[in-house]
């Protein structure tokens, strides 16, 4: 249904290259325990894709060769992955800054007791999805019951020192519009979020990122069934900012999806538009890149691919795996 869509004019995008890679953002698998109306991955507890070891060994030896600061693991709940402790393990005994990209509901489920404890002893940081701070709000977007769960996690990982001042211990949350619309203002919604969680529950935490919906996957099939879909486009579009260009974050980062391959962001592998590889910002058809290329390949200088799902990367404040990339107050 997607591909019979006309896609947006893109001829009055800027070109971007990218910049030094600091980043490896990894998608480990595309199972989850929950099924979020929002997600752009589509996961959920029937997906069954699953990075294999000579991928998972590939990485420790990229983040090593390539003296990378950060690895970033995403899914899915990128936590459901059996080896994802040793990964975590690997990448953090190299001094790698690790991000877990959490649902904060996992903490929960069965097999993961002990997955709080494992990230806090490891210093890894976790980003959580928490798309308002009032029960209906959640629940509506991410299922009954998460918000409950996702206030006992947050409290949880507060007694293990995530979030407090001076613990180390980096825990950040992440705020989606509940429907084809751009996130309000970050700062002034991240003062609402410390107001609201540390009078009621009595949570901390070090920042929020505010992030827009991307047209894509779950979400995309949402705007087309609500006769939506070009509406968002449209708003994404004609809030287009030039000033959020140069923090975008595919400009350092680098995508791996759960085979290996790579693509300039997360929204990119999810829509199969893979790293360009003919030094004009277009796939050739044959050897697409991999994780292994990264070994003796440089990405610096080379054009990024872009589509129309790019502007909502650029439009208003920006958006990014860090949130906004500008102040619009």
């Amino acid at each position: 249904m997607r591909d019979t869509l006309p896609l947006l004019d893109l001829t009055d995008f800027p070109a971007i290259r990218r910049q030094a890679l600091d980043t490896l953002q990894v998608n480990l698998g595309y199972m989850c325990n929950m099924k979020c109306v929002h997600c752009h991955v589509a996961a959920g507890p029937h997906r069954t894709e699953m990075m294999d070891d000579d991928n998972l060994a590939l990485i420790t030896r990229v983040l090593a060769a390539r003296k990378l600061d950060t690895l970033d693991l995403t899914g899915g709940a990128p936590e459901m992955h059996p080896r994802f402790r040793e990964l975590v393990v690997a990448a953090r005994r190299q001094g790698v800054t690790v991000i877990d990209r959490c649902n904060l509901t996992i903490l929960f489920e069965p097999g993961h007791e002990t997955l709080a404890d494992f990230l806090a002893e490891q210093q890894v940081e976790i980003v959580a999805s928490l798309p308002c701070y009032e029960i209906d709000n959640v629940d509506r977007q991410r299922g009954k019951g998460t918000f409950n769960k996702s206030i006992a996690a947050l409290q949880q990982l507060n007694k293990l020192g995530y979030g407090r001042p001076g613990s180390g211990l980096v825990l950040n949350l992440v705020y989606n519009p509940q429907g084809p619309t751009l996130p309000p203002e970050q700062q002034g919604l991240e003062a609402a979020y410390r107001r609201e969680l540390m009078e009621h529950f009595d949570i901390r935490f070090n920042q929020l990122f505010a992030l827009a919906n991307m047209p894509i996957k779950r979400f995309g099939d949402y705007l087309i069934t609500k006769r939506q879909f070009h509406d968002y486009l449209r708003l994404l579009k004609d809030n287009f900012s030039a000033a959020n260009l140069p923090g975008l974050m595919c400009r350092n980062l680098v995508s791996v999806d759960w085979q290996g391959y790579l693509y300039d962001c997360d929204f990119n592998q999810q829509l199969g538009l893979r790293l360009p590889t003919d030094g004009k910002g277009k796939e050739q058809e044959q050897d697409p890149p991999h994780l292994r290329d990264l070994l003796h390949r440089e990405l610096e200088g080379q054009p990024i691919r872009v589509a129309e799902h790019c502007y909502g990367c650029t439009a208003g404040q920006g958006s990014s795996c860090g949130g906004a990339l500008h102040d619009e107050s």
